[in-house]
């Protein structure tokens, strides 16, 4: 990675850290297609799995007393059954099947997170926190993209969005963790190979982020960062959706 794509990396990190402080999710929506696009599918996503995780660690300790600890445990065990068999997926997929499937992936979640903004169905139990779960944990190990499902299931249940946003925190970073580890263990040669400066550069950027977060989400309505983040990740998930097709023709 020269430095110039790495200054683009960076502020792509950076951005998608604000979106994850202010809306509590957005951070791989935002950046996974784009990182998919300059860096290739498979290091691409395991990218966002690593600072997803980072992003996400530095946060929850600033959301701790509204985790709902309940559904956080429905959906972390649920979701390791989801991240094992989606990480070995990714690992053998072709590269130009990879980045249509994140397209896709996040093309789709967008469309149905709209469509359920106006659903009237309202869902209870354990059995959708369940679903919601495994199928978050398949498309974060296979795209970088774990928030649409919980996202889906948070509209369906009128989950409330300040113990929305802060129980997705220890979640992305128990789900990103597994897959991190499964990806690594079966293909060591997907790891970023970044010289040390460039992975302190990363983490800074992450903070910059979460603190620029912070401050925004004073002055920024739910709803207004939520269309953003939304907006941006369409325009991302339709150009690696359209990369891949090139390449696969």
């Amino acid at each position: 990675m020269d430095s110039g794509m790495l200054v683009v990396v960076l502020g792509l990190i950076v951005a998608g850290a604000v979106a994850q402080r202010v809306a509590g999710l957005g951070f791989a929506m935002l950046v996974s297609p784009f990182l998919v696009i300059l860096l290739g599918p498979h290091t691409g996503v395991l990218l966002v799995n690593i600072c997803g995780v980072a992003s996400s660690a530095l946060i929850a300790p600033r959301v701790w007393r509204d985790i709902d600890w309940s559904t956080f445990r429905w959906l972390t065990v649920f979701s390791v059954a989801g991240s094992i068999p989606g990480a070995i997926a990714a690992t053998y997929l072709p590269s130009a099947a990879l980045s249509i499937t994140v397209g896709s992936v996040v093309l789709t979640a967008l469309i149905l997170s709209l469509a359920l903004n106006r659903a009237n169905v309202v869902v209870r139990g354990n059995g959708p926190k369940a679903v919601a779960g495994a199928l978050s944990g398949l498309t974060n190990a296979m795209a970088g993209v774990g928030g649409p499902a919980v996202s889906a299931y948070a509209v369906l249940s009128r989950w409330e969005q300040r113990p929305f946003a802060a129980t997705l925190q220890p979640f992305f970073v128990l789900m990103g963790s597994v897959a991190i580890a499964v990806k690594a263990i079966v293909d060591p040669g997907q790891i970023p190979m970044l010289d040390p400066w460039a992975w302190v550069l990363i983490l800074a950027a992450i903070i910059v982020g979460i603190f620029g977060g912070e401050m925004l989400q004073r002055h920024i309505r739910d709803r207004h960062a939520r269309a953003f983040v939304i907006f941006i990740a369409f325009v991302g998930s339709v150009a690696a959706l359209v990369k891949g097709l090139l390449d696969l023709a």
